[in-house]
């Protein structure tokens, strides 16, 4: 794979066309394996042994997908090692979670998936997006800890209500400390939902101050373009004002 090769066959347009048409597909893949990741979860020493068998295959047929999109993405590539240094993390989360402990970490390819269509939205769709991403890495955190949390003999997280309730407050950072994980991974998945919650609190501020900035921009527009007007018209007034003095100087008769 060479770093430097040119593009003389045009693969950066056949690589944006593929990732535009396959988001679609890929979106739909990352609801199906997100519903069948946590349906047994959730319904944990409930679920019919068929049902969850179909959710772990679904699980893996999902997750397939995932590895055929970056697979055809970097194949794409004009640099491929750079576009695989580039994407180091998704190269990352496709292939740790074929060991068994690791596989919390494919429902970071959910998000990510789920979340390629924010990055090019407009300002004004960034509330949306801010409250959808919010409310689903709530939902995952709460999976995520609970799968991991609910076998310990000291664990203290066994109920999905009470996996919802600490991933709420830990990504808000209230924090209030009557559920907390004990394992390692658990509390690895709460530094997770605590930087995702400064990083969405970040968002939110800069969003509203960006509109700040802008309202005040506007306003100051508004009075420069009235003045601006203003001014105008006072120089069209002194300017008929003058005409009519140069003709009354000029009709009138010498004394």
């Amino acid at each position: 794979m060479s770093t430097s090769v040119p593009d003389p066959s045009g693969r950066s347009a056949i690589l944006a066309r593929w990732e535009r048409h396959a988001e679609l597909p890929l979106t739909g893949a990352a609801l199906v394996f997100l519903a069948a990741f946590a349906l047994p979860i959730v319904l944990y020493g409930e679920l019919d042994p068929v049902i969850g068998a179909t959710c772990e295959v679904l699980v893996w047929v999902t997750w397939g997908c995932f590895v055929v999109d970056y697979a055809v993405r970097l194949m794409l590539a004009p640099r491929r090692l750079a576009y695989a240094w580039r994407n180091w993390f998704d190269l990352l989360v496709i292939a740790l979670p074929i060991l068994r402990p690791l596989r919390l970490i494919r429902l970071v390819t959910v998000l990510r998936v789920l979340n390629r269509k924010a990055t090019a939205s407009l300002r004004g769709q960034i509330a949306t997006y801010t409250v959808v991403g919010a409310a689903l890495l709530t939902f995952v955190g709460a999976l995520a800890v609970l799968d991991v949390e609910r076998t310990e003999p000291q664990a203290n997280i066994t109920s999905f209500g009470d996996a919802l309730w600490w991933a709420a407050t830990t990504m808000t950072t209230v924090g209030y400390g009557d559920r907390f994980p004990i394992t390692g991974v658990g509390r690895a998945v709460a530094v997770g939902l605590m930087v995702g919650g400064i990083g969405i609190l970040g968002t939110v501020t800069a969003m509203l101050a960006s509109w700040l900035v802008d309202q005040v921009a506007a306003e100051a527009e508004t009075v420069e373009t009235r003045l601006a007007d203003e001014v105008a018209s006072l120089r069209a007034e002194v300017a008929q004002l003058s005409a009519r003095l140069r003709s009354s100087d000029a009709t009138e008769p010498p004394s």
